[in-house]
């Protein structure tokens, strides 16, 4: 199995390649320090696998993934420093990550999912899979949300957001008088919201803190949070704590 190691920091590129030369029948073809390096050398090897760090200077890993065109593109994992939260939104579209520092067991249990998925692995719609996530990421990083609908993208503010409550295997995005539709689980859009300026009250809803106007307690040690348009949302009993905390109330 071809590998090649993208990573800017030397001692993480050695480590690498250390327990990668213990594991049988792989071959890794190339190491790199650099994002333009690491496009250069999957051109020319054309490697089955790619360790792919995702923060180096003047092209990083997002960088990387949205230069690898044309009719090979290897399975990907991500060696990053991000925290675990941010990794659960684009989790399910890369081949495995490893998140640093990483013990050698789950190094070894990130290479035996590559191996069990790369023969019926159809990289280049994972890779499709991957720019979408990571795009998502990069404009939540840029304060905006990316909303798909058939053609037509929306790029909402996240300021723009009031409240978001979960419908099955959709939410629904509630900003002033519109409704956006997404396809996620609430859980991974709270990774891509401001924790300071959003929080959860319930198991199906995320709410601004700036849009709240008052809370109400009620019954059984739960509230009503009363929105400043007149909107009215029950808090889940086992978000009590944190919204008293994050609002100073209780």
């Amino acid at each position: 199995m071809k590998t090649v190691i993208v990573d800017d920091e030397p001692l993480a590129r050695r480590r690498l390649r250390r327990l990668l030369r213990e594991q049988p029948a792989v071959e890794v073809v190339a190491e790199c320090g650099d994002g333009l390096s690491a496009v250069e050398a999957v051109r020319i090897h054309q490697p089955e696998l790619l360790f792919l760090d995702i923060e180096m200077p003047e092209l990083g890993g997002f960088e990387v993934l949205e230069r690898l065109t044309g009719d090979h593109v290897p399975a990907v994992v991500f060696v990053t420093a991000y925290n675990e939260h941010a990794v659960r939104a684009f989790e399910v579209n890369a081949m495995d990550y490893l998140l640093k520092p990483f013990h050698e067991e789950r190094f070894r249990q990130c290479l035996a999912r590559v191996r069990s998925r790369i023969p019926s692995a159809a990289p280049e719609g994972e890779l499709q899979g991957l720019r979408s996530v990571l795009a998502d990421l990069k404009a939540a990083q840029s304060g905006r949300l990316v909303v798909r609908n058939g053609p037509r993208t929306t790029l909402l503010r996240i300021s723009e957001i009031d409240w978001v409550e979960a419908e099955g295997n959709y939410l629904v995005v509630h900003a002033g008088p519109d409704r956006h539709i997404l396809r996620s689980a609430l859980a991974d859009l709270a990774t891509k919201l401001p924790a300071a300026q959003f929080a959860r009250i319930h198991r199906s809803t995320v709410v601004n803190l700036e849009r709240i106007k008052e809370v109400e307690s009620v019954a059984q040690g739960e509230y009503i949070v009363v929105l400043r348009d007149g909107t009215r949302l029950p808090s889940g009993r086992s978000y009590r704590a944190s919204l008293e905390a994050l609002l100073g109330v209780g």
